[in-house]
């Protein structure tokens, strides 16, 4: 592992603990897509397949088990927990996320590195992983101002995958046989996602005001 890797690693891990101290230590998912949520408990799952077959580290183990619980724990408290699911912005989430998933499933059946199940349900996750925050973009647009952690989470989240960009291209020049080009196409797509949300969140550093996207 590289230190892009690490890096990418910990600030998705920091994106996850910002989201859960919204949540649980306010008992508010204002703000949050769980349309998004949802996506991203489907990536999870789909990527990590392999959890109780394959065992490559305790790191590795421990990071997926985090993935995994940590979304759907998300999603259960937005749907289900009788205080925090009152704050859900029903009105404004209201993206079609099933036709992400849907389309991401169907370019993974024709383009995949290799036609098996795992790799097929491999490509699904990564595709569907670079679209996975446009529900929460939308949500965040319709409704104006963000509050501090969730423009934190969003935040971290994108600098996730600026560090898995530098990680692909450590490795391309580092690696003989790196090959994994759909991660870094979908990595790309994902990053350039964000790239109006950072552009703002920059602005309202630099000027000390509140983050506002505009509609």
């Amino acid at each position: 592992m590289n230190i892009f890797r690490f890096a990418g690693d910990m600030t998705h891990l920091i994106s996850i603990l910002v989201l859960l101290l919204k949540v649980y230590a306010t008992k508010s998912c204002s703000g949050i897509s769980l349309k998004t949520q949802e996506l991203y408990g489907v990536v999870f799952l789909a990527r990590y397949l392999d959890l109780f077959t394959d065992f490559i580290s305790v790191y590795n183990t421990v990071m997926k088990l985090v993935f995994i619980g940590s979304s759907l724990a998300i999603v259960w408290c937005m749907r289900f927990h009788r205080v925090v699911k009152r704050s859900y912005d029903r009105d404004v989430d209201t993206f079609r996320h099933y036709f992400l998933v849907g389309g991401c499933f169907l370019l993974a059946l024709f383009v995949h590195e290799k036609f098996s199940f795992r790799e097929v349900f491999w490509a699904f996750s990564i595709y569907l992983e670079a679209v996975a925050i446009l529900p929460q973009l939308i949500l965040l647009q319709r409704s104006g101002n963000v509050d501090n952690l969730t423009g934190q989470y969003v935040l971290f989240l994108g600098a996730y995958r600026g560090f898995y960009i530098l990680n692909w291209i450590y490795r391309y020049f580092t690696e003989d046989q790196f090959s994994r080009w759909i991660s870094c196409v979908s990595g790309l797509v994902q990053t350039a996602l964000y790239a109006d949300f950072f552009y703002y969140y920059f602005i309202s550093w630099k000027n000390n005001a509140k983050l506002k996207l505009p509609a």
